[in-house]
């Protein structure tokens, strides 16, 4: 469940400062008029995610077993795929993120409605559809037969849009690059036993060999159905008895990507971002300036 939970609150958090981003920009620029657009591509985004995970769910349950494994370990690896993008992304660019909405925001406030609504539906719909089928594959990874799984994404989004609410109101300050960072690395290992499940399934659609060649078999130590089986199994989507070929992709995904996420970032902001922090840095003084005035 701490997995799912740890999922849900770091992709919801990105989509709740995101729109914390645009809204306050808004307000404080005076642009109340450009807030209805930006609702609007909110909720499509919003709504393009949930149906969209929601055909995850419900089209693989008319597919036969194998063709249900291929799709769920092509799924599960694509999705492993995205997080660790996003993951390296958010790295890099949490310190700036604030200046990069601006400027597209700013861009999109010249060109029009349309625009305002392109520029949240395109900012909120990557974070909820790489949500979508990473909590997808991860819930199906992680599942115990109850919905602990469900449950820890759901609370974990819930914090997340109570903490962007709190970010607005100025009411809580963290260091946002330093939480991306270590909630990140946690994620690169959920991110590792989803990608070994994704293994395990296309194994058992035989798309890939191996399934009866066995790394360990532990289930006798650690079953499956103890307490302690089940919070592995939640936290780690730890398997009492995985495959060879599971153990070496887990191995050869983790080590290297932890290894590059958590060495020192080397380059600094663009030139664009430093031009838009100063434009930003300049509407400040002045509309401080203005007040006191």
């Amino acid at each position: 469940m701490f997995g799912n939970y740890l999922i849900g609150l770091r992709e919801g958090l990105e989509a709740s400062l995101v729109v914390c981003i645009l809204i306050a920009y808004l307000v404080k620029t005076g642009r109340r008029d450009a807030l209805k657009p930006i609702w609007i591509g909110i909720g499509v985004a919003v709504g393009v995610a949930l149906a969209f995970g929601a055909g995850l769910e419900f089209g693989s349950q008319e597919l036969t077993f194998e063709a249900q494994e291929l799709l769920g370990g092509s799924l599960s690896i694509v999705a492993v795929v995205l997080v660790t993008w996003m993951v390296f992304w958010m790295r890099r660019t949490a310190r700036h993120l604030k200046a990069e909405l601006h400027g597209k925001l700013d861009a999109a406030l010249q060109m029009g409605t349309g625009a305002l609504v392109a520029t949240a539906f395109l900012a909120v719909g990557r974070e909820g559809l790489e949500t979508a089928l990473f909590v997808w594959a991860s819930v199906r990874a992680s599942s115990d037969g109850t919905f602990a799984p469900l449950a820890g994404v759901l609370l974990g989004l819930l914090t997340a849009v109570f903490l962007g609410w709190l970010f607005y109101r100025g009411a809580l300050r963290i260091n946002l690059a330093t939480f991306f960072t270590w909630t990140g690395g946690m994620l690169v290992v959920v991110a590792a036993g989803v990608l070994a499940y994704g293994v395990h399934d296309l194994q058992e659609a035989r798309f890939l060999d191996g399934l009866a060649n066995k790394a360990f078999d532990i289930s006798a130590t650690i079953p499956p159905d103890s307490w302690y089986g089940t919070l592995l199994k939640g936290v780690f989507n730890f398997q009492p008895n995985p495959t060879v070929l599971q153990v070496t992709v887990w191995a050869l995904y983790l080590v290297p990507t932890l290894a590059l996420f958590l060495a020192p970032i080397g380059s600094g902001p663009s030139v664009r971002v430093k031009k838009q922090k100063a434009t930003d840095e300049k509407a400040d003084a002045e509309a401080s300036a203005g007040t006191t005035a």
